[in-house]
């Protein structure tokens, strides 16, 4: 009986997910991941996620329990990064009365309570190589011990690991078994960075507007279409996750000046020397694209000094009126600084309980 309520504690709802429409889009790389994960769910193999951070790991990982057989057991996560490395051992084995300084009653561990159920191990890579063996014995035998105990118990657990890093690197720097790689890696789903599906950006876009309009009680109104052009051609380092911030903070807020100001380059990405050098290069097309993304930023700087007066900031500019609009929609900037209208007024008191 003392054992129920930490144990419980650690069996964890699969929580609300999007339709799937919405998680997987139209691209061909997403309608592939899809369809090999119709495949692999009633499989109890390991699957490992790979992916830049805030691509959706989590969602996949719990589709993959609610689309198998043991979606009646428990889904229980372990976010590894979270949890110190010296007590990270305790948390996924448990362990026995006495095992240690503090060990005053037995504590079962998460892999025990994910018995006939799914084990998500989240950024698996912060593992440290001794957790790593006893994982791999887990894999292997579907037997593990608790600390301070004598006898192995056997479980029967789905497996399912996710990492935004590439373990081949971390194999080749020492810092992650090959043979622990090789028993999570029997399925591996990739999943694609925003800017590879950027088709996809209009349907989440409206997702999270609508979700967050009635979880707020707002009446944040769709963005312009110069809003949505910049949402397309930015570069979404933080990914899906970091989309949903913004439209977070757009139907709090009611405007959109409050996220334009986060879809530009920063300061260090204007002159990129990231690119191939073993494959043939474009000087001209590098040049081309680096004074672009230069005069977009001028733009911008001259149009926010003269608070979006497009005929001042072209005479400071020298450039004709004409071909200052044309360049800014060449930029994708907004073709003037969004007007406020007149449902702003309501949804600027609008905010979270």
């Amino acid at each position: 009986m003392t054992t129920q309520n930490p144990v419980s504690a650690l069996i964890q709802p699969l929580g609300e997910m999007p339709p799937e429409s919405v998680v997987f889009g139209g691209t061909e790389a997403m309608r592939a991941l899809r369809e090999r994960l119709a495949k692999i769910a009633s499989a109890n193999v390991p699957v490992l996620i790979q992916g830049e951070s805030g691509t959706g790991k989590d969602i996949i990982a719990r589709m993959i329990h609610s689309s198998s057989p043991w979606k009646t057991g428990p889904w229980v996560k372990v976010n590894c990064p979270a949890i110190p490395g010296t007590l990270l051992e305790s948390e996924l084995f448990g362990y026995e009365k006495g095992a240690f300084t503090g060990a005053y009653g037995m504590k079962p561990g998460r892999v025990e309570m994910a018995h006939r159920g799914t084990l998500f191990l989240d950024e698996i890579s912060e593992l440290d190589m001794a957790l790593q063996s006893k994982l791999l014995q887990l894999l292997q035998d579907g037997q593990f011990c608790r600390i301070g105990a004598q006898e192995d118990k056997k479980v029967e657990v789905r497996v399912v690991c996710a990492t935004n890093r590439k373990l081949e690197e971390e194999i080749a720097n020492g810092a992650f078994r090959a043979d622990l790689f090789y028993r999570i890696n029997v399925v591996n789903l990739h999943m694609p960075s925003l800017r590879e599906r950027a088709s996809d950006i209009p349907q989440l876009v409206n997702f999270f507007l609508e979700y967050y309009n009635r979880k707020f009680n707002a009446r944040a109104l769709p963005p312009s279409a110069d809003l949505m052009n910049s949402f397309k051609k930015y570069h979404w380092p933080g990914n899906v996750r970091e989309l949903e911030n913004l439209m977070k903070r757009y139907v709090i807020l009611g405007t959109e000046e409050s996220i334009s100001g986060d879809l530009h380059p920063h300061e260090q990405d204007f002159f990129t020397t990231d690119f191939a050098v073993d494959a043939p290069i474009s000087l001209k097309k590098i040049t081309r694209q680096a004074v672009r993304e230069l005069e977009r930023k001028i733009i911008l700087k001259v149009l926010q000094h003269h608070h979006w007066n497009r005929k001042s900031a072209a005479r400071s500019l020298n450039i004709s009126y004409r071909a200052l609009l044309y360049k800014i929609r060449d930029a994708g900037l907004p073709s003037n600084r969004a007007p406020r209208r007149p449902q702003d007024e309501g949804n600027r008191s609008v905010a979270a309980d």
